[in-house]
């Protein structure tokens, strides 16, 4: 049977590996950020425990299985992974959030067994494609997909001088959905942009802000 030091202790370690992985999640203004993540690995860590440990008076016993409890965490994460996607036109946003809480829970199904190498590496190599690999996709890639919003005053011209300000950045545009929002005097467009990663974000919402008749706008998540 298990000590209640080392239960302890495991709860503690899914508690850093998974706060760690969290904080770049955090940082990038996820959905499921840092306490989601510690959330998972400490929830996945006690499953596994409680798969292992709990009902040992059974071993032996026809129909006993100590993983068959743990194995559900695989499967139920697939539904908090689910809510972090959301699609917006052509552009899905949320997979790599919910590639992390996938990995997180692994993680702490590694760590609740005493796993405790297999986790620390696991979680070293999340971080890394997180942040190193980030890096080097914004360096080294071309573009990437972008949703922009914009809400402005309804009237002739106003789409044509945010296409004006983006065309001089070299962004494209792939798709656009506008709706009009209020008492009809607003409008509220959606644009999904193919944005070049060589194009200063805040620099381009600067510019986007200053066209007569923008009264918002930003990215969306």
């Amino acid at each position: 049977m298990i000590s209640q030091g080392e239960v302890i202790l495991r709860l503690v370690v899914a508690t850093l590996f998974g706060g760690l992985i969290g904080l770049e999640r955090e940082s990038h203004k996820r959905p499921a950020g840092f306490r989601t993540h510690i959330l998972v690995c400490i929830g996945s860590a006690l499953v596994m425990m409680i798969s292992q440990y709990a009902f040992l008076e059974f071993s032996g016993k026809l129909g006993y299985d100590p993983g068959r409890i743990a194995a559900q965490v695989i499967s139920g994460i697939g539904f908090l992974g689910a809510g972090t996607i959301l699609r917006e036109g052509s552009t899905i946003k949320g997979l790599t959030t919910a590639a992390s809480l996938w990995v997180v829970a692994g993680i702490g199904l590694s760590v609740g067994t005493g796993f405790y190498v297999p986790g620390a590496v696991t979680t070293g190599l999340v971080v890394v494609v997180l942040v190193v690999f980030d890096r080097f996709e914004r360096r080294f890639m071309l573009s990437k997909r972008d949703t922009l919003f914009v809400q402005v005053s309804d009237r002739p011209g106003q789409l044509g001088a945010i296409a004006s300000v983006l065309g001089r950045y070299g962004v494209s545009i792939k798709e656009v959905d506008m709706e009009t929002i209020g008492k009809g005097h607003e409008a509220a467009i959606h644009l999904s942009l193919e944005v070049p990663f060589s194009v200063p974000k805040d620099r381009l919402l600067d510019e986007i802000t200053e066209v007569d008749g923008v009264i918002h706008v930003g990215y969306e998540e």
